[in-house]
């Protein structure tokens, strides 16, 4: 299912923190277990995430950047979402960090989703 997110980003050359909302995929999946070992237990394993299936990235500006750095950002927008194994090669599968990720250590600037190209995956 599809959700509103805000992305929190701190660019330290530029000294912003900017807020950006966009929308990731989240949601309860058919997910199974067993308490078989070896090989044999594998087979019964069935663990999947609520994954995007198709992704858009964004272009935004980073407002107060110096004039010898690239103000544009790219950051991800999910269209659309769906049960799946998760990829390690395209996705992080686990939320392992400790350091929470809804909000900066800067001062805040807000922008908002523009209406800017979008790069398809």
């Amino acid at each position: 299912m599809l959700k509103n997110h805000t992305i929190w980003i701190e660019r330290h050359d530029c000294a912003q923190c900017v807020a950006i909302n966009t929308t990731i995929c989240s949601g309860y999946c058919y997910t199974q277990d067993t308490n078989l070992k070896g090989r044999f237990g594998r087979t019964f394993l069935i663990q999947r995430s609520c994954v995007p299936r198709s992704l858009v990235y964004r272009a935004a500006r980073f407002p107060g950047c110096p004039q010898d750095v690239n103000p544009q950002l790219y950051y991800p927008e999910a269209r659309c979402c769906r049960c799946n194994r998760c990829d390690s090669r395209l996705l992080h599968c686990v939320r392992s960090s400790r350091i929470p990720h809804d909000r900066c250590t800067m001062a805040h600037g807000n922008l908002k989703n523009q209406n800017q190209p979008a790069l398809e995956t």
